[in-house]
């Protein structure tokens, strides 16, 4: 039965790296005239996604009548990822059913969810459409100008991270394509207009999982032994402290850093720790915390030292074990066992096909081994939004940093 199981698996792996399909966005959105940026009232802008079943869940979309930044640029890994890693060679894709079937489209796209990530909500929120994926757009300057998402599944902030799935655009690379795509606006646009859009746009980082996943949890070179785990954390800080500033160089103003989650809680780890009744398994989550608090601490440093800058941490962990402690209130009855995947919790071997997903994700927190489901997603990104169901983001949420004005 083993074998079979087995065969099987290489099969639909086989059958994943054969076929794979980008989602490309209606160009039509955008409109341009005299260097300034607008959206067109377009009637066929994508409703919130269907996964959410309650008023709780279900953020309405910005009533807005203009954008309230020129463009929203994203950086991370398959928390954020929207469809980079279905241009590589890699075993982290989201490009096959089930992934998808409660996006807009109905299918998948490349995203790690049954349906929307959370830069999809808050891209909404601030009145711009969805935004492309770096690999899956053309490289011309309409297709840039509402923002870019430079994420890749497995990245982490060390170089390595990940590696043993295959291909994928480490932190430092994804920098140097936002670089890239900042230089190519000052080429099309001027220097000045290239710098205030880049300036008024907000640029969300979300990065960091990879490097206990597929590094520090893993032993990778051994680097338990040279790393306790707090002296681990301080080191990822150092070199994402490093990189917010070189991105502060080339005029980005307003940053969204996003904390890790409770990955001590996850599908994968219940079963590979052998958790009784899906307890969290702690140990994993008290460096998750150690880490957020660094980064917490990193940012209000950085507010000090950077002139005119707008960071905002906002604590992931906290904001997803609100919804796990109080997961009856937010209407959700599956806290540990995954929607999608097989085993133990559906922790053991990764969401494959759709025979392996259960009927209906709107009730789960977690869509598989690692990430959670679209309605999870709609909810961290109202707290990143507007705190609306719990405070997670520090000094300010979202809202208020783009109404707030420069000092």
């Amino acid at each position: 039965m083993v074998t079979n199981i087995l065969v099987a698996i290489l099969f639909l792996i086989s059958t994943i790296l054969s076929h794979s399909k980008a989602l490309r966005f209606p160009q039509e959105l955008f409109n341009f005239s005299s260097n300034q940026i607008s959206i067109v009232d377009n009637p066929s802008r994508p409703p919130s996604s269907s996964a959410s079943p309650t008023p709780l869940l279900s953020p309405a979309s910005p009533t807005v009548s203009s954008p309230l930044v020129p463009a929203l640029f994203i950086i991370g890994d398959s928390t954020v990822d929207c469809g980079n890693n279905n241009f590589l060679g890699t075993f982290a894709r989201a490009d096959r059913p089930p992934y998808g079937r409660d996006f807009d489209t109905h299918q998948p796209t490349g995203r790690f969810s049954n349906g929307r990530i959370p830069v999809d909500y808050l891209a909404l929120h601030l009145g711009l459409p969805f935004v492309p994926s770096y690999l899956g757009q053309a490289g011309e300057l309409e297709d840039m100008l509402h923002g870019v998402n430079y994420a890749s599944a497995a990245a982490g902030v060390i170089f390595s991270s990940g590696s043993e799935l295959g291909q994928h655009i480490s932190f430092t690379h994804q920098i140097q394509q936002f670089t890239d795509t900042y230089q190519q606006f000052v080429l099309s646009l001027g220097e000045d207009v290239a710098n205030d859009l880049i300036s008024s746009s907000v640029l969300y980082i979300s990065i960091g999982i990879n490097d206990y996943i597929h590094y520090y949890l893993r032993n990778v070179s051994n680097v338990q032994n040279l790393y306790l785990p707090w002296g681990f954390n301080q080191f990822l800080a150092s070199t994402m402290r490093q990189e917010i500033k070189n991105l502060y160089n080339i005029n980005v103003r307003r940053l969204v850093i996003m904390g890790l989650p409770p990955i001590g809680c996850a599908p994968y780890y219940l079963w590979r720790y052998k958790s009784n009744k899906g307890e969290c398994i702690e140990e994993i989550n008290d460096m998750i915390m150690e880490f957020n608090f660094v980064m917490r601490y990193m940012t209000e440093e950085l507010l000090h030292e950077l002139p005119d800058a707008h960071i905002i941490f906002c604590d992931v962990f906290q904001g997803s074990m609100d919804i796990i402690q109080n997961h009856k209130r937010y209407g959700f009855k599956a806290t540990a066992d995954a929607c999608c995947g097989l085993g133990r919790y559906k922790g053991w071997i990764m969401c494959m096909s759709p025979e392996m997903a259960c009927r209906d994700a709107s009730n789960h927190i977690w869509w598989d081994q690692f990430h959670p489901t679209d309605a999870v997603n709609a909810i961290l990104a109202d707290n990143v939004w507007s705190s609306r169901h719990t405070e997670m983001c520090y000094p300010m949420n979202l809202e208020k940093m783009v109404v707030s004005k420069p000092e």
